[in-house]
C-alpha cells in the first residue's frame, strides 16, 4: 500500500501546470488551492493507511466517508480544519494546517508577502482548537515554492530561513496544558510542484539545516497520538493501534 511519500508525490503530479509569475492573481489563488486541497487528500489518505479510520478530507466513495474540510467548534468560534481525525467518544484529536506560498512577489521578487498573515491565520486556528481540545494534537505544515530558499539579498536572508526564524516558537507543545496558540509539531516544506518530476523536502520548524522525509512526519503525529490517548491507542509500526 502506498506510503505517505508515494501519495504526495501523486497528488503533486496531478497538479495543473504552475502558471507562470505574469499570470493573474486569480489564476494563482486557484493554483495555490488546488495545492492545498491536492495535499489534504494526500494527508487524509495516509492517516486512513495509519489506523485513523474516518480521517477526513476523503475523495467521493472512499469508503463511504467522503468528504472536505471539516468544520469544528472551537473555544472561540467554528473553524474550518483542512485534515481532521475526531471520534465520537473524544472529539477532535488530530488536525493538520496546511499554508503555501507558491509565487514570489512581483515587486520585491521574494516569497515574504503574507508570511505573517498567513502565520497569524495558522495560530488563531490552533487557539481556537486548542481551548476547545487541550489533548488534540495540532501540526501545521506550510509550503513554500524552491525559489523561497533562494530569494536572499544583501540586506535579508532567505524567506525560507525567515520562515523558520518566525515559526520556531510555535513548535513543540509537549504538554496539554501548555500555550493555546503554540503547535505540537510545525513543518516547513520545500517544494518543487514539477508534474513530470515533483520534489520535496520538511523540515521542522526551526532546524532549516536538517531535512526529513515526509514519513516521519506521520511516524511522529502518530507516536504522540498514542502518548495523548494511552487508554485507547498504541503506536505500532507507524500505526495506530486500539489498545
Amino acid at each position: 500500500m502506498s506510503k505517505a511519500s508515494d501519495l504526495l508525490t501523486a497528488a503533486l503530479k496531478d497538479l495543473p501546470p504552475k502558471p507562470g509569475e505574469s499570470a493573474k492573481a486569480s489564476e494563482k489563488k486557484a493554483y495555490s488551492e488546488q495545492l492545498s486541497k491536492s495535499v489534504a487528500y494526500a494527508f487524509g489518505a495516509e492517516l486512513r493507511r495509519r489506523g485513523l479510520v474516518g480521517a477526513l478530507p476523503a475523495p467521493p466513495g472512499d469508503a463511504g466517508i467522503s468528504g472536505a474540510e471539516r468544520r469544528m467548534s472551537g473555544g472561540i468560534g467554528a473553524k474550518k480544519v483542512d485534515v481532521t481525525w475526531a471520534t465520537e467518544e473524544s472529539g477532535l484529536l488530530l488536525a493538520i494546517s496546511i499554508k503555501s506560498i507558491n509565487f514570489a512577489d512581483g515587486r520585491t521578487n521574494n516569497y515574504q508577502k503574507n508570511l505573517t498573515n498567513r502565520r497569524g491565520d495558522m495560530l488563531f486556528e490552533s487557539v481556537t482548537l486548542h481551548r476547545r481540545f487541550p489533548f488534540a494534537v495540532l501540526a501545521g505544515v506550510f509550503f513554500f515554492d524552491r525559489g523561497a530558499a533562494k530569494d536572499d539579498s544583501k540586506n535579508r536572508q532567505s524567506t525560507f530561513l525567515n520562515a523558520h526564524a518566525r515559526f520556531q516558537m510555535f513548535t513543540g507543545r509537549e504538554d496539554p496544558a501548555g500555550r493555546d496558540e503554540q503547535l505540537e509539531r510545525m513543518y516547513i516544506c520545500l517544494v518543487d510542484a514539477n508534474p513530470f518530476m515533483p520534489s520535496y523536502e520538511f523540515y521542522l520548524a526551526g532546524n532549516p539545516s536538517d531535512p526529513i522525509e515526509v514519513d516521519m512526519v506521520f511516524d511522529e503525529l502518530i507516536e504522540l497520538l498514542a502518548q495523548r490517548n494511552s487508554d485507547f491507542y498504541r503506536s505500532h509500526e507507524g500505526k495506530l493501534i486500539k489498545s
